[in-house]
Order: C-alpha cells, then sequence, then structure tokens
C-alpha cells in the first residue's frame, strides 16, 4: 500500500476538496426554444428533447 511521505496539513487538504462549489451552475438560453437550461445538458421542451437547438427525441402522441 502506498504511504505518504509527508503529513498533508488540514489547509491544504481542505483547499483541494472546495473547488466543487466555487460557483453556481451556468444557465444557458436556447436559441430555438428560448427556454433557459444548464449548459451542455439536453432539455424537454413541449414533448421533445432538444440538444444544441436541434431536436434529439420527439415524443410520438
Amino acid at each position: 500500500m502506498a504511504h505518504p511521505k509527508h503529513k498533508i496539513s488540514k489547509q491544504r487538504r481542505n483547499k483541494r476538496r472546495t473547488h466543487y462549489k466555487a460557483t453556481d451552475p451556468t444557465v444557458s438560453i436556447d436559441p430555438t426554444t428560448g427556454e433557459a437550461h444548464l449548459r451542455h445538458r439536453a432539455h424537454w421542451h413541449e414533448g421533445e428533447l432538444y440538444y444544441k437547438g436541434k431536436v434529439v427525441i420527439s415524443k410520438e402522441g
């Protein structure tokens, strides 16, 4: 098993663990639908799944 050669201080350890909560999630507006959504995520709008402004899945109904 690997062991650290030097002790990592609590401050240094905690600095490394803070990056995931640095900023709020970024929200974008879809150019096709005008709907707000999380960046790099597909989103549903009126029964169709959009990604990068294009329909990926359309519900048959």
